[in-house]
């Protein structure tokens, strides 16, 4: 598994205190509330809020809470309207990053992210700099114990998939943005269950990292994810499975 992808798992399965959790959960509605402004409160035609919505109920956000982000998004509650942003920079041994963000103030967030740049080691860069290192992509991820190879590339491939591959523990089904709902269909009709799927940012190339860099990177991805309007942070690095569990243990 890419590493960015293989640390956000590390990263929800460490959420497990009150404070961590409560912030997941502002970071979460917030995503749904700017999903169901943009494009409606019905999840089986908004393909990012349903997305939103199974990652909130893999966390056991309260349904009541669940709901009325929804309705903050629909204007059925009132709610604040977040602009979506995108920052990015370079970390230590020059990883790429792509930062995320849903803010209701560019002149608090700007400043912050670039702070948490400069802490850590990295540089804040300007728009561009690194955005061409990555692709927008749909990715599937199905636990592979639960299913078997032949018969899910099979399937993938009927859904209209690009490519599968096996990562550790992991398939990881790689579509087209606007395909990534039609094979995710395909699957869980046949009983395929999915773990998760979105549309994600995958890196055209890696940086190997192990020892210190590898911590030195981490921190400044965590650094970043601890900010408040921050959402989502792609990299491109590439640190072994168990260096990443060992630094995600720490």
């Amino acid at each position: 598994m890419s590493g960015h992808s293989k640390w956000a798992q590390i990263k929800r399965k460490k959420a497990k205190t009150d404070q961590q959790r409560g912030k997941l959960f502002s970071k979460l509605i917030r995503e749904i509330t700017t999903a169901a402004r943009v494009g409606g409160g019905d999840p089986k035609g908004n393909m990012r809020l349903k997305a939103a919505i199974e990652e909130a109920k893999s966390v056991n956000m309260p349904a009541d809470t669940l709901k009325r982000a929804v309705q903050k998004g629909t204007g059925e509650l009132p709610g604040e309207a977040y602009e979506e942003v995108t920052y990015e920079g370079y970390g230590p041994a020059g990883v790429a990053l792509l930062v995320k963000v849903l803010t209701d103030n560019k002149n608090r967030t700007a400043p912050e992210i670039r702070h948490a740049f400069t802490k850590f080691g990295g540089n804040l860069g300007e728009v561009g700099s690194v955005g061409w290192m990555f692709e927008r992509t749909g990715l599937i991820l199905v636990e592979a114990s639960r299913v078997d190879e032949d018969e899910l590339l099979a399937l993938a491939l009927e859904g209209g998939a690009s490519d599968l591959r096996r990562t550790d523990s992991v398939f990881e089904i790689s579509t087209e943005p606007n395909q990534l709902e039609a094979v995710r269909r395909v699957l869980e009709d046949k009983g395929v269950p999915v773990q998760s799927a979105e549309v994600t940012y995958v890196p055209q190339s890696m940086i190997r990292l192990e020892g210190k860099e590898a911590q030195q990177v981490l921190r400044l991805v965590e650094g970043l994810e601890e900010l408040e309007d921050v959402q989502k942070v792609y990299a491109n690095f590439d640190i072994p499975d168990e260096v990443l569990e060992t630094l995600g243990a720490a």
